[in-house]
């Protein structure tokens, strides 16, 4: 029976997001074998966050994921871009914190992100020192670009020190 729920999951993730219709016949097939499955429950709600935009009822499928599996390494980033893209600012922060503690778990990712809910929350000196810290975790060159690149972007972002200057003289 794994060996089916595995086959009709990969089939749905291979699928994934290029075909839809064909992802979800195969994902509804791998969660009638096996409706506790914390990575077809994690890539049924990644369809509804990330392609529907249905943020509640794709956080009802993460939720269900890591009840299912809270060792699972790939359910916490989803779920937190779902959080943010959701402005569920807090739940994100939490469960950043959580996953941090997840052995074998992808820590750049997550630094990117609890730099990216920094960002929003306005605040970019901690955006940068987040990236600083996801940079530490970053084994790849690609994976390190984009931390160099949101640096920039950050740093474009923040007013600059002479421009304030000025304006506190002239008013």
């Amino acid at each position: 029976m794994t060996l089916t729920k595995n086959k009709y999951y990969f089939e749905a993730l291979d699928n994934y997001p290029y075909s839809l219709p064909e992802c979800l016949e195969a994902l509804n097939y791998a969660l009638s074998y096996d409706p506790e499955d914390a990575d077809s429950l994690c890539l049924m709600g990644r369809i509804y966050s990330e392609m529907l935009s249905d943020y509640e009822k794709a956080k009802l499928y993460f939720e269900e994921a890591m009840q299912c599996d809270v060792t699972n390494l790939n359910v916490p980033q989803y779920y937190i871009s779902c959080l943010i893209d959701n402005e569920d600012y807090q739940e994100a922060e939490k469960l950043i914190d959580y996953s941090l503690k997840i052995k074998g778990i992808d820590k750049a990712t997550l630094w990117f992100y609890r730099s990216l809910l920094s960002e929003k929350r306005g605040s970019f000196v901690n955006a940068l020192k987040f990236l600083d810290e996801s940079a530490k975790y970053c084994f790849t060159e690609y994976s390190l670009n984009v931390v160099k690149d949101r640096k920039k972007f950050i740093k474009s972002k923040m007013p600059k020190k002479k421009k304030m200057k000025k304006e506190k003289e002239t008013k």
